[in-house]
C-alpha cells in the first residue's frame, strides 16, 4: 500500500480510470477540479491518494479556506471535501483507513475541521470512513432525472410552471452569452444573499471569473429590463451531471417575474437539452432541521435523498467557539 500528499505523485491514467469505474466519483474529485482550486488566490486546495496493488484506489481532494479578516479567520478555518471521497468498488477498510488518518493528521495543523460533503450513495463505505473517526451526519439532497424535456416540465408543481410562464411572458430572458459586467451584476445579487439572509461565507468575484473559463462551466443568467436579475452557476461531469454549485434571483422586482425560478429551470432544461442523465441541487439542508431553499427546490419534481456528511473535528475546543460565533451572527 503506498500514500499520496500531492497531485504530482497520483498516475494521471490510474486517477482516469479511478474517475470511470467509481461509483462515488465526481466532477470534484478530478485533477481538473484540483486545478481549478489551484487556480484561486483565496483558498488551498489538497491532495491525499492511495494504491493497492499498484493501482490507485482513493482519492481525497478539497481545499483550506478561511475568512478575510484576522480574527475570523483564525475561528473559521476549514478542510472541505466537496463531492465525497473518490474510491474504487473493492478499495479495502484498511486503504481508506490509512487515506483518511493521513489526511486527518496533515490537516489537523492547518484546519479546525474536515467535512466530506456526499454527493453519491456511501452506504458500502461508510463502516471504513467512520473507522477512521470521521463521524456521519445526515444531509439531504435532491436529484433529478433529465432524460426527457417534457417529463421534467410536468413534474414542476403547477406554481413553478405558472411562474416560468409568467417570468418569461412578461419580458424576462434566459441568456447564455453574457460580459463580465453582466456576470458581477449577477454577482452583486449573490452577494447580497449570502449576506442579508444565508448568513454564510460567499466565495470572492474571483471565482465566478475564472469559473466561467473553465472547460465543463456553465453560467446561465437571467435579464428583465436591460438588467440582470437572477442567474444560475452550473459544472458538468463526464457528460452525465450538471450540478447546481450557485443560483439566485433579485425575487419581488416585479411580481409577474420569478428570477430564481426561471434560473433554477434554466439549469434543468439545459441538462434536460443536451442529454444529462440528472440534475444535482448539492444540498437541501439537515433533515431535522426546517429550511426554506428545501421547499423550494423540492417544487421541481426531484428525488429527495440522503448521502449526509462526514466530519472530523481537528480542534474541538476552537470547532465549539466558532459554531457558538456564528450562530449568534445568523441570528443577528
Amino acid at each position: 500500500m503506498i500514500l499520496y500528499n500531492s497531485v504530482d505523485e497520483i498516475n494521471p491514467l490510474q486517477w482516469k480510470e479511478l474517475i470511470d469505474q467509481s461509483t462515488t466519483a465526481t466532477f470534484f474529485q478530478t485533477r481538473e477540479c484540483f486545478d481549478f482550486y489551484n487556480s484561486l488566490s483565496f483558498l488551498k486546495p489538497f491532495l491525499y491518494g492511495v494504491s493497492e496493488n499498484d493501482t490507485l484506489v482513493g482519492i481525497l481532494c478539497g481545499y483550506i479556506i478561511a475568512e478575510e479578516n484576522i480574527l475570523k479567520r483564525f475561528f473559521s478555518r476549514r478542510a472541505i471535501v466537496p463531492g465525497g471521497i473518490l474510491l474504487a468498488p473493492d478499495v479495502s477498510e484498511q486503504a481508506v483507513k490509512q487515506l483518511l488518518d493521513r489526511a486527518k493528521n496533515e490537516l489537523a495543523r492547518k484546519a479546525i475541521y474536515l467535512e466530506i460533503r456526499n454527493y453519491n450513495d456511501f452506504t458500502a463505505f461508510r463502516p471504513s470512513i467512520e473507522s477512521a473517526g470521521l463521524k456521519y451526519h445526515p444531509h439531504l439532497n435532491f436529484h433529478l432525472n433529465t432524460n426527457s424535456e417534457d417529463i421534467i416540465y410536468s413534474q414542476l408543481s403547477s406554481s413553478k410552471r405558472r411562474q416560468i410562464k409568467q417570468s418569461l411572458k412578461n419580458g424576462a430572458e434566459i441568456i447564455e452569452n453574457f460580459n463580465e459586467q453582466e456576470l458581477k451584476e449577477y454577482y452583486s445579487i449573490l452577494e447580497d444573499l449570502y449576506k442579508n439572509k444565508v448568513k454564510s461565507p460567499l466565495f470572492p468575484l474571483e471565482f465566478f471569473i475564472e469559473f466561467q473559463k473553465q472547460r465543463n462551466s456553465k453560467i446561465i443568467l437571467i435579464r428583465y429590463q436591460e438588467k440582470i436579475v437572477g442567474g444560475i452557476v452550473c459544472i458538468i461531469f463526464r457528460n452525465e451531471v450538471v450540478y447546481e454549485w450557485f443560483v439566485c434571483g433579485n425575487d419581488g422586482i416585479d411580481k409577474n417575474v420569478f428570477p430564481s425560478v426561471l434560473a433554477t429551470w434554466a439549469g434543468i432544461e439545459y441538462a434536460a437539452k443536451n442529454n444529462y442523465r440528472y440534475f444535482d441541487f448539492m444540498g437541501a439542508g439537515k433533515p431535522d432541521e426546517g429550511y426554506g431553499v428545501r421547499e423550494f427546490k423540492s417544487k421541481f419534481g426531484g428525488e429527495l435523498l440522503e448521502h449526509g456528511r462526514f466530519l472530523y473535528i481537528c480542534k474541538p475546543s476552537l470547532y465549539r467557539l466558532g459554531k457558538f460565533i456564528v450562530k449568534k451572527l445568523k441570528h443577528k
